[in-house]
């Protein structure tokens, strides 16, 4: 568990440092987001997630950021790296892409797509303990689904929101067969064992068959010589 939350932790850390200097220098970092068509920001695809407008902005994506990415570490830490970098990209690039002709700056993007990947890999999966969390994540982050609507608040960045939501369904799907996965019911893992038992004695009666007629067929020459 600890080590789950070193990732998250670190990420958190670095939103709080960049809000630091901004407050300390008394400098607006608004140039680190996505200016959507704009070559030079670019590099906000990786930055834009560390620049906050404020307190109560960084506030409000620090806990769910955190819980959520300990989520991803703890339960799907084979694939936890790959997810957090693909969500981070696919959204700040599809932003760049397809967004309003404003500055998008925050994390709220990579909070919506742990939230979705989340969701749809428990169901997805079919594993008890994964869908309990995806049910846990619904019950707690529902609300945020509002988020993704335009005209919901005009000050906020929704397209962050939904196409970050869509690249944790699409990665969801695509990496549904790396992970934790459905436990095979112990009825089935009996059926595999007596089959491959079976398997076994057959293959001994017949080796054993075939030995004895290589045996009679040399014995058989030098009895006739005699």
């Amino acid at each position: 568990m600890l080590l789950s939350m070193l990732i998250p932790f670190m990420i958190v850390a670095f939103m709080w440092l960049t809000e630091g200097a901004s407050a300390l220098f008394d400098t607006s970092l608004h140039f680190l987001g996505i200016y959507p068509g704009k070559v030079s920001s670019l590099t906000g695809i990786i930055t834009s997630p560390l620049v906050h407008s404020g307190v109560r902005h960084l506030f409000n994506n620090t806990l769910p950021l955190f819980i959520l990415g300990t989520a991803l570490f703890y339960f799907y830490s084979q694939v936890s790296f790959r997810v957090l970098l693909w969500i981070t990209f696919l959204t700040g690039l599809a932003v760049w892409v397809t967004g309003r002709p404003a500055w998008h700056i925050g994390a709220s993007g990579i909070v919506y797509g742990l939230a979705s990947f989340l969701f749809v890999s428990g169901i997805i999966r079919r594993h008890i303990p994964l869908m309990a969390l995806s049910l846990l994540v619904a019950f707690v982050y529902g609300e945020m689904v509002w988020g993704i609507f335009p005209g919901f608040r005009i000050d906020i960045s929704w397209e962050s929101h939904m196409l970050g939501a869509a690249a944790g369904v699409i990665l969801a799907v695509l990496y549904r067969g790396e992970g934790p996965q459905k436990p095979v019911p112990f009825y089935e893992k009996e059926e595999e064992e007596e089959e491959k038992e079976d398997g076994t004695e057959t293959g001994s009666g017949t080796d054993n068959r075939e030995d004895a007629r290589a045996e009679e067929n040399k014995a058989g020459p030098t009895n006739q010589a005699n």
